[in-house]
């Protein structure tokens, strides 16, 4: 089995692979002092929960963000799986070609998106990753990787918004019943939520005419359904697509040595 761990600058989620099958995946907070001891007892305390012996587990492949956290669940794989982790970066041979100035700027997850979903679904492809940030990923007919759109996310939005002005309380996000609010919480949230279904929309659109073809939109992200729900522009919601490019990565990468 494969335990594959997707760091975030919010959450970590991290799911278990039995070949190519998701079996149990998970979320938490992303916490800068927690071990290598501290992973071990927190993955194993979710495998028995879901069944899984943490002594199954032969790989671990790895998409960061957070360079200070990788560490230590590198340091967890080596100690207790006893395997060298794949780190996922464009230094890998990825099978993609990164058209990015920079390939490696490119964030790891983001790489992960866009393998996967060209995996299945071809391209051209729009990917929108509503994490803290909310991301668009481009790749082409072909399948190279042609660049995106960084954006604030929902989270981040509304954390904003209630850190800026004293009087903005925190919100839960969710859609309210009507774009005009009545009261402070709900005018936060069609601000917010609503804003957010324009600006894909928005986005969706300027990429496409710039694409000059009509790419398919493909969403992730914890809050990818829910938005999902106020848009036609997106054509599915892939809440995994970050695990499975590392599943494809870990594969391509064990292949080759």
């Amino acid at each position: 089995m494969l335990l594959a761990i997707d760091i975030g600058n919010t959450h970590t989620v991290m799911g278990i692979f039995d070949g190519e099958r998701l079996v149990a995946d998970w979320r938490i907070t992303s916490v800068a002092t927690r071990t290598a001891d501290e992973n071990r007892l927190t993955i194993k305390a979710f495998c028995a929960d879901a069944g899984i012996l943490l002594s199954s587990i032969t790989g671990v492949g790895i998409s960061s963000v957070v360079p200070d956290f990788t560490d230590e669940f590198e340091a967890f794989a080596r100690k207790y799986v006893h395997a060298e982790p794949v780190t996922v970066s464009a230094a890998l041979d990825l099978g993609m070609p990164i058209l990015y100035a920079d390939p490696m700027a490119v964030g790891a997850d983001r790489l992960c998106n866009a393998i996967a979903g060209f995996q299945k679904y071809g391209g051209p492809l729009i990917i929108i990753d509503f994490g803290t940030a909310t991301t668009y990923d481009i790749v082409t007919e072909k399948g190279e990787y042609l660049g995106g759109v960084i954006a604030l996310g929902l989270e981040s939005s509304a954390a904003e918004l209630h850190r800026r002005a004293a009087k903005l309380p925190k919100i839960e996000l969710r859609f309210p019943t009507s774009i005009i609010g009545r009261e402070t919480v709900s005018s936060m949230q069609a601000g917010i939520m609503y804003g957010m279904v324009d600006t894909v929309e928005g986005a969706v659109r300027r990429i496409r005419k710039e694409l000059g073809a009509e790419a398919r939109v493909i969403a992730t992200g914890g809050l990818s359904s829910i938005v999902a729900q106020h848009t036609n522009v997106i054509h599915a919601v892939e809440p995994s697509l970050v695990l499975e490019g590392i599943r494809l990565m870990y594969k391509r990468v064990k292949q080759r040595r």
